[in-house]
């Protein structure tokens, strides 16, 4: 299968003198050209020029001082580099390692790069060396040599190689499959290979027998093998890998072995053309066109998991609990993310979201929550990770858009904005730089369950949150921790609550909110209990909940913050300037409602006057 290129751009780079000009117009000709001028203007090679059907676009460069600015543009704008020498002048091929592979690193240039050896028929034929001898020392400190190979422009004499290679480099990479240093698949590779194997073992026994095989190279190739040809690749994998067949066919071992054998051989076209009609692209993820996003959505929507795809989870849960402890290890988790690109909940603000047990377990409710919050956050990267455990119904029906906000007072998740001047029970606070998040399941009266997703803002972090007109769509409520036992905690609570406030009577998205008054079990200043009341009445909201963490004493806050986002109208605080604005909108509303009925009575009297009129002027 193809790449989704539509065009590889390749830079030619090199010292001066060593042919790149040649080398450009002798592959775009097929004639060695008397006169090259000394750098070419860009030249493309038709999409029909080699096999895999992308046109190629070769950029001639010059080596001066002068234009060492735009041979660095470039550099950056290509997807390879052809970096030549010429054979019959040593110092060139030096210079590579002396100048220009470092000068590629110093402009971090980070595509595949082809060494070429230009003017092979200049070569002194006296000293003859193999092509190996001359660059295999380069090759090994600089892993970024993807190819090397020698020609002649004069003779032509592996002239479209040269691009040939370099194109297949970027459509084929090596670089996200193979680790040159340890000579081995690379771990994503591996996860993908694992997951085609599971997606491929219909009846699930952990080998593919020879039906299986042939249909594996039929969704690839779109051509049957034989039996002689399955019976001819089970052979190899089982005399150089014992482990890779039994009795049932071929292991997933003896699946990695061989896709290994084919870069080893230098098929990678076949190992693209695998991933590829599986759905991944060059880094080895599913494409952006696998993956069905609800795409249009308002700024008070969010997007969650559907009932479908929260009992494929179930299932996975407790497929994976193999010890039935009703918990998954940090292993167990392991393994059922073995087929996507790596464990999603392993950086933030995955890792430190929910509760976990003693030994890193996760709960089911612990698991859920981490895929509810990962769905809200990043719903493409939900989608996939679905895709890539195993979920095979259509994409489109895993995820749902939740309703409107302003339609529907509570959502299955409910932001929290809060801001910890100080860290609860913390001998070695740190202050938060960046939003954290901790999600869990709150038990509800009748039996329901909500999921409550808390995120914590730092102080600097509200003012870019206020920054953008729609930043409170999405929350359900806005709730304000301040330290009970300092005065001026308070007042920077009451400072940001008052901001936000502000901020949702301006954009229409006003947030119920609360405040809360932490570290009860130390001794309040003097005021503290008068002063929160008060910022409270004047704006219209219940007083601060107390509780103290490190006394165990949570005073039901969480049941309280969910009934909060199920009454927004009780909670929603308001200004001064709010309420005056409020009630001049009421003010103007009942006023157009009084002209609207004046209206009306008019239009009826004067109806009526004209009827009069009318028949008085019959009667006359």
């Amino acid at each position: 299968m193809a790449s989704s290129r539509t065009n590889v751009r390749v830079a030619v780079v090199g010292d001066r003198g060593t042919g790149k000009s040649s080398l450009i117009a002798a592959a775009a000709s097929e004639i060695f050209p008397d006169h090259a001028p000394p750098v070419l203007p860009p030249t493309r090679l038709p999409a029909d020029f080699f096999p895999d059907g992308v046109p190629l676009t070769i950029i001639d460069t010059s080596s001066s001082l002068e234009s060492r600015g735009r041979l660095a543009e470039e550099l950056k704008r290509a997807d390879a580099v052809v970096l030549t020498y010429a054979c019959d002048q040593p110092a060139t091929l030096d210079h590579l390692n002396t100048f220009w592979l470092h000068e590629l690193r110093r402009l971090e240039v980070k595509v595949p790069v082809i060494v070429v050896g230009c003017k092979l028929d200049l070569r002194d034929e006296r000293h003859p060396m193999s092509l190996e001898q001359v660059v295999a020392p380069i090759m090994r400190q600089f892993r970024e040599i993807e190819t090397c190979i020698e020609c002649s422009a004069a003779n032509l004499v592996q002239v479209p190689e040269v691009f040939y290679y370099a194109q297949k480099a970027v459509l084929h990479p090596t670089a996200p499959l193979f680790d040159q240093e340890t000579q081995a698949l690379k771990p994503r590779c591996i996860r993908a290979l694992k997951r085609i194997f599971i997606l491929c073992d219909h009846d699930m026994d952990g080998a593919l027998n020879d039906e299986e095989l042939n249909e594996f190279q039929v969704k690839c190739f779109n051509a049957p093998l034989q039996p002689a040809e399955i019976g001819c690749v089970k052979r190899v994998v089982q005399e150089q890998l014992p482990e890779g067949i039994n009795e049932l066919g071929l292991t997933l071992t003896g699946f990695l072995f061989l896709h290994a054998l084919f870069i080893e051989k230098g098929r990678l076209e076949t190992m693209w053309t695998v991933l590829r009609k599986f759905g991944y692209d060059d880094d080895i993820k599913l494409k952006r066109d696998q993956l069905s996003i609800p795409s249009k959505r308002a700024p008070d929507q969010s997007v969650e998991l559907t009932s479908e795809a929260v009992e494929f989870l179930k299932g996975v849960f407790s497929l994976y609990d193999t010890d039935k402890d009703g918990t998954l290890r940090h292993s167990e988790l392991e393994d059922l993310f073995s087929t996507a690109p790596e464990s999603p909940w392993d950086e933030g603000p995955y890792k430190d979201a929910v509760e976990r047990t003693a030994l890193g377990g996760i709960s089911l409710n612990g698991f859920l929550s981490e895929w509810g919050l990962m769905t809200l956050l990043n719903p493409a990267q939900s989608l996939a990770n679905l895709i890539y455990i195993g979920y095979t119904s259509d994409p489109a029906s895993a995820l749902a858009l939740t309703r409107r906000r302003s339609h529907d007072p509570i959502q299955q998740y409910n932001f929290v904005i809060a801001d910890f001047i100080y860290r609860p029970f913390s001998d070695n606070y740190t202050s938060a730089t960046e939003d954290h998040y901790a999600v869990n399941i709150v038990d509800q009266l009748g039996g329901t369950k909500k999921t409550i997703v808390l995120r914590e803002i730092p102080e600097d972090g509200v003012k870019k949150l206020m920054s953008y007109k729609e930043s409170l769509a999405a929350c359900d409520v806005a709730v304000f921790v301040y330290d009970s036992s300092d005065e001026y905690s308070l007042k920077r609570a009451s400072e940001l609550l008052t901001e936000v406030t502000r901020q949702g009577e301006e954009s229409g998205f006003g947030v119920p909110s609360l405040l809360i008054a932490a570290k009860d079990d130390l001794n309040s200043y003097p005021m503290e209990t008068r002063d929160s009341a008060k910022i409270c009445q004047d704006l219209g909201i219940d007083a601060p909940i107390h509780l103290s963490v490190k006394g165990r004493d949570l005073n039901n806050v969480f049941s309280r913050i969910v009934k909060a986002a199920g009454h927004p109208h009780l909670s929603v605080p308001e200004t001064e300037i709010g309420r005056t604005n409020k009630h001049y909108r009421k003010l103007v509303n009942r006023s157009l409602m009084l002209v609207s009925v004046g209206t009306a009575v008019a239009v009826v009297g004067l109806a009526g006057y004209r009827a009069y009129a009318a028949r008085k002027n019959t009667s006359n």
